[in-house]
């Protein structure tokens, strides 16, 4: 019995061998086709700036084609479903950022998905702060004539943010609650639109992350008021801080990282946290960054989980205290 036994042990032991091996073959030759990183606004806002910059600096060492796969809609959180939904394969990947993360899943409780559980949170890339500016038709130079003017008017001025749930909405609120002002939201399906409303004088008010608006601010097509950092920025060294304007309470930033649907495997998780950890000191990504006022950082992976889960808790938190809506 036990000589008959023996080949059938010895055939089930080297087909469990052939698996393994094959298992780790597969896993090792990742990537074998191209990677998409889904971005949640249309092109041209930060998101999107630091997705084709990342995906540009990552192409060569990956050996594959990383692609910008831009999804706007419903303060993010429709990319964020998507992205949720797809196999933890390591071939789709969303450039995360406050809104689909922190800020949309309380205005947006049906969204689908867990800002925390549904992902795999794999780098921590940068913060920026956000702009208040008006168009040039508004009779302001500083956030003092500011002020004074939104309250002369017979009406709550409205403002524009790039979406339901983005920061910017999220800063527009608590503006108004800081200063008394009561305001009309406007919301935009990005940045872009956005944009193209305050330029041309239908809205005279934006909240908006500061690098999707640092070329109209510094060409002098629109007036920014504020930054909300603790510092001047470098590339808009004129423009003063919210506390130098006395509104020391508007201290808040738009993160950014890279994020992977939950379950991804753990070597795949430490290839992409290094990749991208390669690509924030090429020169290229320092540059393009630094050129539109994104502040690189460091943490390790459980680190920037760690951020979200605590950013999720604070910031949701905030958000559902001040009553912020969908409009």
């Amino acid at each position: 019995m036990l000589k008959r036994a023996l080949p059938l042990l010895a055939a089930m032991l080297c087909l469990f061998s052939a698996q393994q091996a094959g298992a780790q073959g597969s896993q090792a030759a990742w990537p074998d086709h191209p990677v998409r990183i889904v971005v949640v606004f249309p092109p041209g806002g930060s998101s999107d700036i630091v997705a084709r910059v990342l995906a540009e600096a990552m192409t060569p060492r990956l050996g594959q084609r990383v692609v910008v796969d831009n999804r706007p809609g419903a303060g993010g959180t429709l990319a964020a479903l998507h992205v949720s939904q797809q196999p933890a394969d390591g071939y789709t990947l969303m450039l995360s950022n406050n809104a689909p993360i922190t800020t949309s899943p309380p205005i947006y409780p049906q969204a689908g998905y867990n800002p925390v559980t549904s992902f795999t949170h794999v780098s921590y890339i940068g913060i920026t702060p956000l702009v208040i500016m008006t168009n040039l038709e508004v009779p302001v130079t500083n956030m003092a004539t500011l002020q004074t003017w939104l309250r002369a008017q017979r009406n709550p001025v409205a403002f524009g943010s790039s979406g339901a749930g983005s920061v910017g909405h999220v800063l527009g609120t608590m503006f108004s609650t800081q200063t008394g002002i009561t305001l009309n939201h406007v919301p935009y399906r990005g940045s872009t639109p956005m944009q193209a409303d305050l330029l041309g004088g239908s809205i005279p008010l934006a909240f908006d992350p500061m690098p999707d608006n640092s070329e109209n601010i510094k060409a002098g097509r629109v007036r920014a008021h504020a930054v909300t950092s603790a510092q001047r920025q470098p590339s808009l060294p004129d423009v003063p801080t919210t506390a130098e304007v006395g509104l020391p309470g508007l201290l808040i930033g738009n993160w950014l990282g890279l994020s992977a649907p939950a379950g991804l495997p753990a070597a795949i998780t430490a290839r992409l946290h290094q990749e991208v950890a390669l690509a924030m000191q090429t020169p290229l990504m320092k540059d393009r960054l630094a050129a539109v006022g994104i502040v690189g950082g460091n943490m390790t992976q459980p680190e920037f989980a760690a951020f979200i889960e605590k950013d999720v808790r604070e910031v949701g938190g905030a958000i559902r205290a001040m009553g912020i809506t969908a409009n």
